[in-house]
Protein backbone atom coordinates (compact mmCIF):
# COMPACT_ATOMS: atom_id res chain seq x y z
CA UNK A 1 0.00 0.00 0.00
CA UNK A 2 1.50 3.21 -1.19
CA UNK A 3 1.50 6.44 1.09
CA UNK A 4 -0.96 8.11 -0.70
CA UNK A 5 -3.52 4.92 -0.28
CA UNK A 6 -2.68 4.86 2.68
CA UNK A 7 -2.98 8.68 3.91
CA UNK A 8 -6.75 8.51 2.42
CA UNK A 9 -7.57 4.75 4.37
CA UNK A 10 -6.59 7.18 7.51
CA UNK A 11 -9.17 9.51 6.32
CA UNK A 12 -11.79 7.70 5.51
CA UNK A 13 -11.65 5.27 8.42
CA UNK A 14 -11.46 8.77 10.72
CA UNK A 15 -14.63 10.01 8.71
CA UNK A 16 -16.54 6.52 8.62
CA UNK A 17 -15.63 6.15 12.45
CA UNK A 18 -17.03 9.91 12.76
CA UNK A 19 -20.32 9.18 11.27
CA UNK A 20 -20.70 5.90 13.63
CA UNK A 21 -20.13 8.18 16.87
CA UNK A 22 -22.73 10.82 15.22
CA UNK A 23 -25.57 8.34 14.56
CA UNK A 24 -24.89 6.16 17.80
CA UNK A 25 -23.33 2.74 15.93
CA UNK A 26 -20.94 0.96 16.81
CA UNK A 27 -17.55 2.22 14.39
CA UNK A 28 -15.82 -1.22 14.22
CA UNK A 29 -19.17 -2.75 12.62
CA UNK A 30 -19.60 0.37 10.48
CA UNK A 31 -15.55 0.18 9.52
CA UNK A 32 -16.02 -3.11 8.01
CA UNK A 33 -19.32 -3.06 6.33
CA UNK A 34 -17.82 0.19 4.43
CA UNK A 35 -14.93 -1.72 3.68
CA UNK A 36 -16.64 -4.78 1.97
CA UNK A 37 -18.34 -2.73 -0.02
CA UNK A 38 -14.70 -0.63 -1.15
CA UNK A 39 -14.02 -3.95 -1.60
CA UNK A 40 -16.45 -4.73 -4.70
CA UNK A 41 -15.65 -1.81 -6.31
CA UNK A 42 -13.61 -2.07 -9.98
CA UNK A 43 -10.18 -1.20 -9.63
CA UNK A 44 -10.40 -2.61 -5.85
CA UNK A 45 -6.20 -3.65 -4.96
CA UNK A 46 -6.17 -6.71 -3.30
CA UNK A 47 -4.69 -6.30 0.23
CA UNK A 48 -3.08 -8.51 2.80
CA UNK A 49 -2.73 -7.59 6.21
CA UNK A 50 0.87 -7.48 7.31
CA UNK A 51 1.11 -9.50 10.81
CA UNK A 52 4.69 -7.91 11.93
CA UNK A 53 2.67 -4.18 11.43
CA UNK A 54 -0.52 -5.85 13.56
CA UNK A 55 0.82 -7.91 16.17
CA UNK A 56 3.82 -5.58 16.72
CA UNK A 57 2.94 -1.83 16.31
CA UNK A 58 -1.34 -2.08 16.16
CA UNK A 59 -1.56 -4.67 18.97
CA UNK A 60 0.63 -3.65 22.02
CA UNK A 61 -0.55 0.33 22.08
CA UNK A 62 -4.73 -1.13 22.04
CA UNK A 63 -3.52 -3.67 24.78
CA UNK A 64 -1.47 -1.27 26.65
CA UNK A 65 -5.04 1.51 26.47
CA UNK A 66 -7.34 -1.35 27.77
CA UNK A 67 -4.80 -2.49 30.62
CA UNK A 68 -4.68 1.08 31.89
CA UNK A 69 -8.34 1.48 31.61
CA UNK A 70 -8.89 -1.57 33.86
CA UNK A 71 -9.05 -2.11 37.53
CA UNK A 72 -6.21 -4.58 38.98
CA UNK A 73 -8.76 -5.20 41.96
CA UNK A 74 -11.78 -5.92 39.76
CA UNK A 75 -9.58 -7.81 37.71
CA UNK A 76 -8.54 -10.07 40.95
CA UNK A 77 -12.03 -10.15 42.08
CA UNK A 78 -13.26 -11.79 38.92
CA UNK A 79 -10.39 -13.51 38.13
CA UNK A 80 -11.87 -17.24 38.41
CA UNK A 81 -14.11 -16.55 35.37
CA UNK A 82 -11.27 -14.07 33.28
CA UNK A 83 -9.23 -17.28 33.39
CA UNK A 84 -11.79 -19.77 32.27
CA UNK A 85 -13.28 -17.67 29.35
CA UNK A 86 -9.39 -16.40 28.65
CA UNK A 87 -7.57 -19.76 28.49
CA UNK A 88 -9.54 -22.94 29.18
CA UNK A 89 -12.31 -21.62 26.64
CA UNK A 90 -9.87 -20.84 24.14
CA UNK A 91 -8.19 -24.40 24.25
CA UNK A 92 -11.31 -25.84 23.96
CA UNK A 93 -12.37 -23.77 21.05
CA UNK A 94 -8.76 -24.31 19.19
CA UNK A 95 -9.41 -27.99 19.71
CA UNK A 96 -13.39 -28.14 19.32
CA UNK A 97 -12.43 -26.26 15.85
CA UNK A 98 -9.51 -28.59 14.69
CA UNK A 99 -11.44 -31.48 15.72
CA UNK A 100 -14.15 -30.62 13.38
CA UNK A 101 -12.23 -28.80 10.17
CA UNK A 102 -10.48 -32.26 10.23
CA UNK A 103 -13.23 -34.41 10.22
CA UNK A 104 -15.00 -32.38 7.19
CA UNK A 105 -11.99 -32.30 5.54
CA UNK A 106 -10.10 -35.50 6.12
CA UNK A 107 -7.39 -34.54 3.60
CA UNK A 108 -6.27 -31.15 6.08
CA UNK A 109 -3.67 -32.52 8.73
CA UNK A 110 -4.70 -32.59 12.32
CA UNK A 111 -1.48 -30.15 13.20
CA UNK A 112 -2.88 -27.81 10.30
CA UNK A 113 -6.56 -28.08 11.43
CA UNK A 114 -5.59 -27.42 15.13
CA UNK A 115 -3.26 -24.40 13.97
CA UNK A 116 -6.78 -23.17 12.32
CA UNK A 117 -8.36 -23.45 15.58
CA UNK A 118 -5.94 -21.70 17.57
CA UNK A 119 -6.11 -19.03 14.38
CA UNK A 120 -9.86 -18.43 15.32
CA UNK A 121 -9.80 -19.34 18.99
CA UNK A 122 -9.35 -15.49 20.35
CA UNK A 123 -12.70 -13.29 20.53
CA UNK A 124 -11.61 -9.46 20.12
CA UNK A 125 -13.94 -7.71 22.63
CA UNK A 126 -13.16 -4.13 21.09
CA UNK A 127 -16.51 -4.05 19.69
CA UNK A 128 -18.56 -5.82 22.60
CA UNK A 129 -16.78 -3.30 25.45
CA UNK A 130 -17.44 -0.43 22.94
CA UNK A 131 -21.31 -1.57 23.17
CA UNK A 132 -21.79 -2.69 26.56
CA UNK A 133 -20.08 0.31 27.86
CA UNK A 134 -22.72 2.46 26.17
CA UNK A 135 -25.53 0.40 26.63
CA UNK A 136 -24.68 0.11 30.41
CA UNK A 137 -24.00 -3.37 31.38
CA UNK A 138 -22.71 -3.57 35.36
CA UNK A 139 -18.99 -3.25 35.98
CA UNK A 140 -18.99 -7.07 36.89
CA UNK A 141 -19.08 -7.86 33.26
CA UNK A 142 -17.54 -5.19 31.78
CA UNK A 143 -14.55 -6.01 33.75
CA UNK A 144 -15.06 -9.90 32.48
CA UNK A 145 -14.85 -8.80 29.11
CA UNK A 146 -12.14 -6.65 29.22
CA UNK A 147 -10.05 -9.04 31.50
CA UNK A 148 -10.94 -11.79 29.05
CA UNK A 149 -9.49 -9.83 26.08
CA UNK A 150 -6.49 -8.85 28.06
CA UNK A 151 -5.54 -12.55 28.69
CA UNK A 152 -7.16 -14.95 25.54
CA UNK A 153 -4.90 -13.45 23.01
CA UNK A 154 -1.63 -14.80 24.80
CA UNK A 155 -3.12 -17.97 25.42
CA UNK A 156 -4.11 -18.43 21.38
CA UNK A 157 -0.46 -16.77 20.52
CA UNK A 158 1.18 -19.19 22.52
CA UNK A 159 -0.77 -22.24 21.59
CA UNK A 160 -0.51 -20.75 17.42
CA UNK A 161 3.09 -21.15 18.07
CA UNK A 162 3.44 -24.91 19.20
CA UNK A 163 0.72 -26.10 16.39
CA UNK A 164 2.95 -24.20 14.28
CA UNK A 165 6.20 -25.70 15.68
CA UNK A 166 4.54 -29.18 15.05
CA UNK A 167 3.79 -28.55 11.56
CA UNK A 168 7.53 -27.51 10.85
CA UNK A 169 8.70 -30.51 12.88
CA UNK A 170 9.63 -28.86 15.82
CA UNK A 171 7.13 -30.04 18.45
CA UNK A 172 9.32 -32.73 21.07
CA UNK A 173 5.74 -33.61 22.78
CA UNK A 174 3.21 -32.42 25.21
CA UNK A 175 5.33 -31.85 27.84
CA UNK A 176 7.64 -29.71 25.72
CA UNK A 177 4.29 -27.98 24.42
CA UNK A 178 3.27 -27.36 28.31
CA UNK A 179 7.08 -25.79 28.78
CA UNK A 180 6.54 -23.50 26.20
CA UNK A 181 3.25 -21.97 27.17
CA UNK A 182 4.54 -21.74 31.29
CA UNK A 183 7.93 -20.18 30.09
CA UNK A 184 5.62 -17.42 27.83
CA UNK A 185 3.84 -16.77 30.65
CA UNK A 186 6.51 -16.82 33.27
CA UNK A 187 9.13 -14.41 31.51
CA UNK A 188 6.05 -12.52 29.73
CA UNK A 189 4.90 -11.24 33.15
CA UNK A 190 8.12 -10.56 34.54
CA UNK A 191 9.11 -8.33 32.07
CA UNK A 192 5.83 -6.53 31.88
CA UNK A 193 6.30 -6.07 35.59
CA UNK A 194 9.65 -4.99 35.43
CA UNK A 195 9.11 -2.07 32.96
CA UNK A 196 6.17 -1.20 34.57
CA UNK A 197 7.95 -0.44 37.78
CA UNK A 198 10.92 1.21 35.70
CA UNK A 199 8.22 3.91 33.94
CA UNK A 200 6.65 4.15 37.18
CA UNK A 201 9.90 5.36 38.74
CA UNK A 202 10.71 7.65 35.80
CA UNK A 203 7.04 9.05 35.45
CA UNK A 204 6.97 9.98 39.21
CA UNK A 205 9.93 11.56 38.68
CA UNK A 206 10.44 13.58 35.62
CA UNK A 207 7.89 15.88 36.73
CA UNK A 208 7.36 16.97 32.80
CA UNK A 209 4.11 15.96 31.36
CA UNK A 210 5.32 15.73 27.36
CA UNK A 211 7.92 13.43 28.69
CA UNK A 212 6.08 11.18 30.42
CA UNK A 213 3.68 11.13 28.01
CA UNK A 214 6.44 10.05 25.53
CA UNK A 215 7.62 7.41 27.93
CA UNK A 216 3.97 6.49 28.29
CA UNK A 217 3.71 5.65 24.36
CA UNK A 218 7.21 3.80 24.58
CA UNK A 219 6.48 1.04 27.35
CA UNK A 220 3.92 -1.29 25.48
CA UNK A 221 6.50 -1.50 22.08
CA UNK A 222 8.86 -1.99 25.10
CA UNK A 223 7.58 -4.55 26.61
CA UNK A 224 6.25 -6.58 23.30
CA UNK A 225 9.92 -6.59 21.97
CA UNK A 226 12.02 -7.75 25.18
CA UNK A 227 9.26 -10.16 26.20
CA UNK A 228 9.02 -11.61 22.40
CA UNK A 229 13.00 -11.85 22.26
CA UNK A 230 12.92 -13.55 25.57
CA UNK A 231 10.73 -16.37 23.95
CA UNK A 232 8.04 -14.68 26.70
CA UNK A 233 4.52 -13.38 25.63
CA UNK A 234 4.51 -9.77 24.63
CA UNK A 235 0.89 -9.86 25.20
CA UNK A 236 1.25 -10.34 28.58
CA UNK A 237 4.25 -8.12 29.08
CA UNK A 238 1.66 -5.33 27.57
CA UNK A 239 -0.96 -6.31 29.79
CA UNK A 240 1.28 -6.93 32.87
CA UNK A 241 2.56 -3.32 32.61
CA UNK A 242 -0.27 -1.10 32.02
CA UNK A 243 -2.13 -2.92 34.60
CA UNK A 244 0.50 -2.38 36.81
CA UNK A 245 0.98 1.57 35.77
CA UNK A 246 -2.58 2.15 36.21
CA UNK A 247 -3.05 0.70 39.76
CA UNK A 248 -0.30 3.07 40.37
CA UNK A 249 -1.13 5.79 38.23
CA UNK A 250 -2.97 8.04 41.30
CA UNK A 251 0.50 8.26 42.64
CA UNK A 252 1.31 10.47 39.77
CA UNK A 253 0.69 14.23 38.81
CA UNK A 254 -2.46 15.27 37.83
CA UNK A 255 -1.28 16.66 34.11
CA UNK A 256 -0.14 13.66 33.68
CA UNK A 257 -2.82 11.78 33.78
CA UNK A 258 -5.13 14.28 32.28
CA UNK A 259 -2.64 14.16 29.66
CA UNK A 260 -2.31 10.59 29.47
CA UNK A 261 -6.20 9.97 29.01
CA UNK A 262 -5.98 12.20 25.99
CA UNK A 263 -3.01 10.72 24.44
CA UNK A 264 -4.93 6.86 24.47
CA UNK A 265 -7.84 8.03 23.92
CA UNK A 266 -6.72 9.46 20.26
CA UNK A 267 -4.50 6.69 20.13
CA UNK A 268 -7.27 4.23 20.40
CA UNK A 269 -10.20 5.54 17.67
CA UNK A 270 -6.79 5.79 15.09
CA UNK A 271 -5.86 2.57 15.07
CA UNK A 272 -9.17 1.02 15.84
CA UNK A 273 -10.56 3.22 12.92
CA UNK A 274 -7.69 1.99 10.51
CA UNK A 275 -7.74 -1.78 11.65
CA UNK A 276 -11.64 -2.77 11.28
CA UNK A 277 -11.26 -0.78 7.52
CA UNK A 278 -8.66 -3.06 6.48
CA UNK A 279 -10.51 -6.12 7.69
CA UNK A 280 -13.34 -5.22 5.05
CA UNK A 281 -10.62 -4.55 2.60
CA UNK A 282 -9.09 -8.00 2.76
CA UNK A 283 -11.67 -9.91 0.91
CA UNK A 284 -10.30 -9.39 -2.70
CA UNK A 285 -7.14 -11.00 -1.59
CA UNK A 286 -9.09 -13.94 0.42
CA UNK A 287 -11.12 -14.58 -2.00
CA UNK A 288 -7.95 -15.03 -4.60
CA UNK A 289 -6.48 -18.38 -2.88
CA UNK A 290 -9.94 -20.17 -3.11
CA UNK A 291 -10.69 -21.98 -6.12
CA UNK A 292 -13.23 -24.05 -4.87
CA UNK A 293 -16.36 -22.41 -3.21
CA UNK A 294 -17.42 -26.03 -2.12
CA UNK A 295 -15.78 -24.89 1.16
CA UNK A 296 -18.09 -22.41 1.85
CA UNK A 297 -20.13 -24.85 3.76
CA UNK A 298 -17.69 -26.55 5.79
CA UNK A 299 -16.38 -22.64 6.77
CA UNK A 300 -20.11 -21.82 7.79
CA UNK A 301 -19.96 -24.79 10.35
CA UNK A 302 -16.89 -24.13 11.79
CA UNK A 303 -18.38 -20.41 12.22
CA UNK A 304 -21.40 -22.19 13.53
CA UNK A 305 -19.35 -23.70 15.94
CA UNK A 306 -16.97 -21.31 17.27
CA UNK A 307 -20.48 -19.36 18.42
CA UNK A 308 -21.81 -22.49 19.85
CA UNK A 309 -18.61 -23.59 21.58
CA UNK A 310 -18.56 -20.31 23.28
CA UNK A 311 -22.56 -20.46 24.35
CA UNK A 312 -22.54 -24.41 26.02
CA UNK A 313 -19.34 -23.58 27.88
CA UNK A 314 -20.59 -20.61 29.96
CA UNK A 315 -24.02 -21.79 30.46
CA UNK A 316 -22.28 -25.47 31.31
CA UNK A 317 -20.29 -23.43 33.45
CA UNK A 318 -23.21 -22.02 35.52
CA UNK A 319 -24.05 -25.15 35.78
CA UNK A 320 -21.23 -26.47 37.88
CA UNK A 321 -21.01 -23.83 39.94
CA UNK A 322 -24.32 -24.27 40.80
CA UNK A 323 -23.56 -27.68 41.82
CA UNK A 324 -20.47 -27.02 43.44
CA UNK A 325 -20.71 -24.14 44.81
CA UNK A 326 -24.60 -24.15 46.20
CA UNK A 327 -24.41 -21.71 49.12
CA UNK A 328 -22.64 -19.00 46.85
CA UNK A 329 -24.01 -15.98 45.03
CA UNK A 330 -25.02 -17.73 41.08
CA UNK A 331 -23.87 -16.13 38.06
CA UNK A 332 -27.44 -14.17 36.32
CA UNK A 333 -28.17 -15.87 33.45
CA UNK A 334 -29.01 -12.71 31.93
CA UNK A 335 -25.20 -11.77 32.28
CA UNK A 336 -24.18 -15.08 30.68
CA UNK A 337 -26.49 -14.92 28.10
CA UNK A 338 -24.77 -11.73 27.01
CA UNK A 339 -21.27 -13.08 28.04
CA UNK A 340 -21.94 -15.86 25.13
CA UNK A 341 -23.04 -13.99 22.29
CA UNK A 342 -19.90 -11.89 22.67
CA UNK A 343 -17.43 -13.91 20.72
CA UNK A 344 -16.43 -11.38 17.98
CA UNK A 345 -13.56 -12.38 16.83
CA UNK A 346 -11.00 -9.25 15.37
CA UNK A 347 -7.31 -8.41 15.21
CA UNK A 348 -5.60 -10.95 16.17
CA UNK A 349 -7.47 -13.89 14.22
CA UNK A 350 -6.46 -12.15 10.89
CA UNK A 351 -2.98 -11.26 12.02
CA UNK A 352 -2.46 -14.77 13.25
CA UNK A 353 -3.73 -15.86 10.07
CA UNK A 354 -1.42 -13.70 7.76
CA UNK A 355 1.49 -14.99 9.70
CA UNK A 356 1.51 -18.74 8.60
CA UNK A 357 3.75 -19.75 6.26
CA UNK A 358 2.51 -19.72 2.64
CA UNK A 359 3.78 -23.19 2.05
CA UNK A 360 1.53 -24.72 4.38
CA UNK A 361 -0.75 -27.12 3.24
CA UNK A 362 -3.97 -25.94 2.98
CA UNK A 363 -3.10 -22.52 3.93
CA UNK A 364 -5.79 -19.96 1.24
CA UNK A 365 -7.93 -22.30 3.04
CA UNK A 366 -7.13 -20.65 6.73
CA UNK A 367 -7.12 -17.61 5.28
CA UNK A 368 -10.61 -18.02 4.02
CA UNK A 369 -11.91 -19.40 7.05
CA UNK A 370 -10.49 -16.99 9.40
CA UNK A 371 -12.08 -14.44 7.47
CA UNK A 372 -15.31 -15.87 6.88
CA UNK A 373 -15.36 -16.50 10.75
CA UNK A 374 -14.03 -13.07 11.78
CA UNK A 375 -16.18 -10.91 9.71
CA UNK A 376 -19.28 -13.42 10.11
CA UNK A 377 -18.80 -12.65 13.94
CA UNK A 378 -18.09 -9.35 13.99
CA UNK A 379 -21.27 -8.97 11.79
CA UNK A 380 -23.98 -11.25 13.57
CA UNK A 381 -23.40 -10.84 16.98
CA UNK A 382 -22.14 -7.15 16.81
CA UNK A 383 -25.67 -6.11 14.85
CA UNK A 384 -27.43 -8.64 17.42
CA UNK A 385 -25.70 -7.77 20.43
CA UNK A 386 -27.34 -3.99 21.47
CA UNK A 387 -30.73 -5.84 20.85
CA UNK A 388 -29.85 -8.81 23.45
CA UNK A 389 -28.68 -6.36 25.70
CA UNK A 390 -31.54 -4.31 25.50
CA UNK A 391 -34.35 -7.10 25.57
CA UNK A 392 -32.88 -8.96 29.10
CA UNK A 393 -33.21 -5.30 29.86
CA UNK A 394 -29.59 -5.37 31.48
CA UNK A 395 -28.26 -2.58 33.22
CA UNK A 396 -25.88 -1.41 35.48
CA UNK A 397 -27.39 -0.90 38.99
CA UNK A 398 -27.68 2.39 40.90
CA UNK A 399 -24.62 3.51 42.82
CA UNK A 400 -24.42 2.45 46.42
CA UNK A 401 -23.55 5.65 47.77
CA UNK A 402 -19.98 4.49 47.46
CA UNK A 403 -19.42 8.22 45.47
CA UNK A 404 -20.79 10.36 48.30
CA UNK A 405 -19.02 8.61 51.05
CA UNK A 406 -16.02 9.18 48.85
CA UNK A 407 -16.54 12.70 48.89
CA UNK A 408 -17.67 12.80 52.33
CA UNK A 409 -14.43 10.87 53.41
CA UNK A 410 -12.52 13.45 51.11
CA UNK A 411 -13.48 16.56 53.07
CA UNK A 412 -13.09 15.36 56.08
CA UNK A 413 -9.88 14.68 55.74
CA UNK A 414 -9.01 18.08 53.93
CA UNK A 415 -10.99 19.77 57.02
CA UNK A 416 -8.84 17.95 59.65
CA UNK A 417 -5.25 19.28 57.49
CA UNK A 418 -6.36 22.46 57.27
CA UNK A 419 -5.73 23.97 60.62
CA UNK A 420 -2.42 22.85 59.82
CA UNK A 421 -1.88 23.69 56.06
CA UNK A 422 -2.15 27.30 57.83
CA UNK A 423 1.06 29.79 57.09
CA UNK A 424 2.22 30.48 60.86
CA UNK A 425 3.10 34.06 58.98
CA UNK A 426 -0.45 35.15 58.34
CA UNK A 427 -2.39 37.11 61.29
CA UNK A 428 -4.16 35.26 63.27
CA UNK A 429 -6.84 37.47 62.45
CA UNK A 430 -6.73 36.40 58.59
CA UNK A 431 -5.92 32.83 59.17
CA UNK A 432 -9.57 32.51 61.16
CA UNK A 433 -11.16 34.80 57.86
CA UNK A 434 -9.63 32.27 55.73
CA UNK A 435 -10.15 29.16 57.50
CA UNK A 436 -14.13 30.23 57.88
CA UNK A 437 -14.37 31.13 54.45
CA UNK A 438 -12.76 27.36 53.02
CA UNK A 439 -15.42 25.82 55.96
CA UNK A 440 -18.30 27.71 54.20
CA UNK A 441 -17.53 26.35 51.04
CA UNK A 442 -16.82 22.96 51.90
CA UNK A 443 -19.74 23.21 54.22
CA UNK A 444 -22.15 24.15 50.89
CA UNK A 445 -20.36 21.63 49.58
CA UNK A 446 -21.62 19.10 51.85
CA UNK A 447 -25.14 20.59 51.44
CA UNK A 448 -24.99 19.91 47.35
CA UNK A 449 -23.55 16.15 47.92
CA UNK A 450 -27.01 15.34 49.74
CA UNK A 451 -29.24 17.31 47.44
CA UNK A 452 -30.40 16.26 44.12
CA UNK A 453 -28.21 17.86 41.47
CA UNK A 454 -31.23 18.64 38.80
CA UNK A 455 -30.03 21.65 37.97
CA UNK A 456 -26.45 20.55 37.38
CA UNK A 457 -27.41 20.96 33.37
CA UNK A 458 -28.42 24.75 33.63
CA UNK A 459 -25.51 25.82 35.55
CA UNK A 460 -23.03 23.96 33.48
CA UNK A 461 -24.77 25.53 31.06
CA UNK A 462 -24.61 28.81 31.52
CA UNK A 463 -20.63 28.23 32.42
CA UNK A 464 -19.89 27.23 29.33
CA UNK A 465 -21.86 30.37 27.73
CA UNK A 466 -19.41 32.73 29.83
CA UNK A 467 -16.70 30.90 29.00
CA UNK A 468 -17.23 31.34 25.61
CA UNK A 469 -17.99 35.10 26.23
CA UNK A 470 -14.56 35.05 27.67
CA UNK A 471 -13.43 34.02 24.91
CA UNK A 472 -14.39 36.32 22.69
CA UNK A 473 -13.01 39.11 24.65
CA UNK A 474 -9.38 37.91 24.59
CA UNK A 475 -9.82 37.34 20.43
CA UNK A 476 -11.52 40.67 20.68
CA UNK A 477 -8.33 42.35 22.48
CA UNK A 478 -5.83 40.94 20.68
CA UNK A 479 -7.46 41.34 17.41
CA UNK A 480 -7.93 45.24 18.23
CA UNK A 481 -3.64 45.41 19.15
CA UNK A 482 -4.34 45.33 22.65
CA UNK A 483 -3.04 41.77 23.55
CA UNK A 484 -0.33 40.01 22.96
CA UNK A 485 -0.20 36.49 21.24
CA UNK A 486 1.03 34.52 23.91
CA UNK A 487 -0.43 36.31 26.73
CA UNK A 488 -3.86 35.18 25.25
CA UNK A 489 -2.94 31.40 24.25
CA UNK A 490 -2.11 31.25 28.15
CA UNK A 491 -5.17 32.78 29.23
CA UNK A 492 -7.12 30.82 26.89
CA UNK A 493 -5.74 27.56 28.02
CA UNK A 494 -6.97 28.05 31.65
CA UNK A 495 -10.61 28.38 30.41
CA UNK A 496 -10.00 25.44 28.32
CA UNK A 497 -9.15 23.91 31.63
CA UNK A 498 -11.78 24.70 33.59
CA UNK A 499 -14.35 24.44 30.42
CA UNK A 500 -12.57 20.45 30.52
CA UNK A 501 -14.10 20.50 33.95
CA UNK A 502 -17.14 20.73 33.70
CA UNK A 503 -17.57 17.46 32.04
CA UNK A 504 -17.33 16.42 36.00
CA UNK A 505 -19.45 17.09 38.46
CA UNK A 506 -20.62 20.53 39.13
CA UNK A 507 -20.14 20.30 42.56
CA UNK A 508 -16.71 19.00 42.58
CA UNK A 509 -16.20 22.55 40.83
CA UNK A 510 -17.28 25.03 44.08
Amino acid sequence: MHGAQLLLLVVGSIAVTAAARRWDLPAPLLLVVVGLAISFLPGADDYQLDPHILLGVVLPPLLYSASLDSSYLNFKAVADPIIQLGVVLVVITAFAVGLLAHLLMPELPWEVALLLGAVVAPPDAVAAVAIGRKLGLPRGAMTVLTGESLVNDASALTLYKVALAGIAGASTGLFAQLSTFVIAVVVGVAVGLAIGVVAHFARTHLDDTVLESVLGLVVPFACYLVAEELYGSGVLAVVAAGLYLGHNSPKAGYATRLQEQSVWTTVDVLLESLVFGLIGLELPFVLKGISDFTVVPTVLALLGAVIVVRIVFVFGRNILLRLVRRRRRRPSWKISAVLSWTGMRGVVTLAAAAGIPEDTPGWAYIQFAAFVITVGTLLLQGISLPWLIRALKIQQPEDSGQEQRARKAAAKAAKAMLSELMPAEIPVEQRKAFGQRMHQMMQMRDRMIEQDPSQEGAITRVRREMLAKQREVLVAERAAGRLDDDVMRKVMRELDLEEAMLAGTWRSRL
